[in-house]
């Protein structure tokens, strides 16, 4: 296991250790770390995936408002 050292606000310290009170807060903040580590992937994820469907936005074919109009209107009685 490995030992991490980071300092942290008085006040934050103090609020963590009222809530996370008579726990483990190796394991909490382990798993808070975790969390984020997950989180951050899930954000590259989504902007990958908004880059992507950006990048095929620009490659389809534009139409004039009077096409789109046709279109809609076409087949109707």
């Amino acid at each position: 296991m490995a030992t991490v050292n980071f300092s942290v606000p008085e006040a934050v310290k103090q609020k963590f250790n009222k809530v996370f009170a008579g726990k483990n807060k190796s394991q909490v903040i382990a798993e808070l770390m975790m969390r984020a580590v997950e989180e951050r992937a899930l954000h590259k994820r989504r902007v990958k995936t908004m880059e992507g469907l950006l990048k095929l936005r620009g490659r389809k074919p534009h139409f004039s408002d009077a096409a789109i109009r046709a279109a809609r209107e076409y087949g109707r009685p």
